[in-house]
């Protein structure tokens, strides 16, 4: 029995293949990073002799090679196999920190944009690869398996290298993501198959697959998703970027105690992320709609909720709960709708989670500058919520046509 007749059986019997979760495995390692720099900043700003402004741009530069990086990055890997694409991706990402490690602040400036355009397009290959693996029926549910490797970077992967660097020093917990990157490359290595059914590397094959991808990506209610992903994206991702603002200025929490709270939101996230996947594919507007109302509902409690610790927690909880439920949903929709463009059409959601990301600093800066309290966040969070349904109901209302 050839592997993917081996997956198609597995994935008919209920379980998944060992495949999708390896890809989890690999979104992990790399999500760690993302999560790391920001517990350390203080720390690479003192070593490498910069203002704590200047450092946070390394935050910036990875996000932009995500945003604009994963789309061309996508088109690029169509004229290879998707494990070569994958191996390839989690290299130059592994390059581009041990580089980054070894070099100044503009070294590493650069080198954080190569690792986000890599990050990209592993994240886009991965996805439609976990789909690949599976039937159709358990397209959301694949695609929360991989997503979970970022839940698990946000709860473990995250402060394990934060306490790791503070235990060496700040790169500690970098060379242990790049041990961990390795280790995936070397499962994509053995535990995907070799290619896709079809796939080759000829020219006139490449060009057919990208001119399929291409016109698929016109389809306005493809856009609409997006749209809807960078509106839900923002709504819950302003509140926890400031959420340890909050807890130390307004619940008046201990320092100390603060990462474990940011953890709650990651264990909600993981728990949505399973739910999320095994719901979305039979009711995927369902849950879309749920997760963006308990997202309003939640931001509007947590104005009140930051008051108190006892009412803070269970709130964090369930707001990470409700805001990754939604992913499955939105990539179960992105991959029904763009069915002859996986690749490019992935490349682009993960573009669109992460435009969602880099937006929330402006969108709260726009009210905290104006001399709103740091709950407002929380209120532009519910705005932007609310703004998505609309869009939801329009896509449910073309999918029903």
């Amino acid at each position: 029995m050839d592997t993917t007749t081996h997956t198609r059986t597995e994935s008919s019997s209920g379980r998944l293949p060992a495949g999708v979760y390896l890809l989890g495995f690999s979104l992990f390692a790399m999500g760690s990073a993302e999560f790391l720099l920001a517990g350390v900043l203080p720390e690479v700003a003192a070593d490498l002799d910069v203002s704590l402004s200047a450092a946070g741009f390394l935050i910036t530069a990875f996000a932009l090679g995500v945003v604009i990086g994963g789309p061309p990055f996508a088109v690029l890997s169509l004229r290879l196999p998707r494990r070569t694409a994958l191996m390839a991706s989690q290299g130059l990402f592994a390059a581009g920190i041990v580089v980054g490690l070894l070099g100044g602040y503009e070294v590493l400036l650069l080198t954080r944009l190569v690792s986000g355009i890599a990050y990209a397009g592993f994240f886009a290959v991965a996805s439609v690869t976990a789909i690949s693996l599976v039937t159709p029926d358990r397209n959301a549910r694949a695609s929360g398996v991989v997503v979970s490797g970022l839940g698990l970077a946000m709860v473990a992967g995250g402060p394990a290298g934060t306490l790791l660097s503070h235990v060496t020093d700040w790169r500690g917990g970098f060379w242990a993501v790049v041990a961990l990157t390795v280790a995936g490359i070397v499962a994509c290595r053995l535990g995907l198959p070799a290619a896709e059914t079809g796939a080759s590397g000829a020219n006139r094959a490449t060009g057919s697959r990208l001119s399929r991808e291409l016109t698929t990506m016109r389809r306005p209610m493809l856009w609409v998703v997006y749209a809807i992903t960078i509106l839900t994206t923002a709504a819950y991702m302003i509140t926890f970027n400031f959420l340890a603002a909050l807890l130390t200025e307004v619940t008046g929490l201990p320092q100390v105690w603060i990462p474990v709270v940011l953890a709650l939101f990651g264990v909600g996230a993981v728990v949505g992320l399973s739910v999320g996947g095994r719901v979305s594919d039979r009711f995927p507007h369902a849950t879309l709609l749920a997760g963006v109302s308990a997202i309003v509902v939640l931001s509007v409690v947590m104005v009140a909720a930051a008051q108190q610790v006892w009412a803070v927690l269970p709130t964090v909880l369930l707001m990470g709960f409700a805001a990754f439920v939604l992913n499955p949903a939105l990539y179960g929709r992105v991959f029904a709708i763009a069915a002859d463009a996986p690749t490019l059409a992935g490349a682009t959601t993960v573009s669109a989670f992460q435009l969602g990301i880099s937006a929330t600093p402006a969108l709260a800066a726009a009210a905290l500058t104006q001399g709103a309290g740091l709950t407002s966040v929380c209120v532009i969070g519910a705005v932007l919520a609310a703004a998505a349904v609309p869009l939801i109901l329009l896509d449910r209302a073309r999918r029903d046509s």
